[in-house]
């Protein structure tokens, strides 16, 4: 009998089939990463799920607010002193 409390601790399954070949691939890249197989494809599988999914989203504005969003797209970069500073200055990674 299937429960709530069951359903929490994983009780669907996913199953693919594939080579042993791209198995053996994906068990060595686990094991690199310390996890067990089924971790390590559930978790990418999740963030390649993710991706796709965030592809999918969109927004929509009412028209003064498109019209403002694609002023402030064309507008020229403002002129940020601090912001200069940072990218034209030494940093830790720079030769003493």
């Amino acid at each position: 009998m299937i429960t709530a409390k069951t359903r929490a601790n994983k009780e669907d399954r996913l199953n693919i089939r594939t080579t042993t070949e791209k198995k053996a691939m994906i068990a060595r890249a686990a094991e690199k990463e310390n996890k067990n197989v089924s971790d390590f494809v559930l978790e990418n599988a999740l963030y390649a799920a993710e991706a796709v999914l965030a592809d999918e989203a969109n927004f929509s504005l009412n028209r003064d607010k498109w019209r403002r969003f694609i002023a402030a797209l064309d507008a020229p970069p403002r002129k940020l002193p601090a912001l200069r500073k940072l990218f034209t200055g030494r940093t830790v990674f720079d030769a003493k």
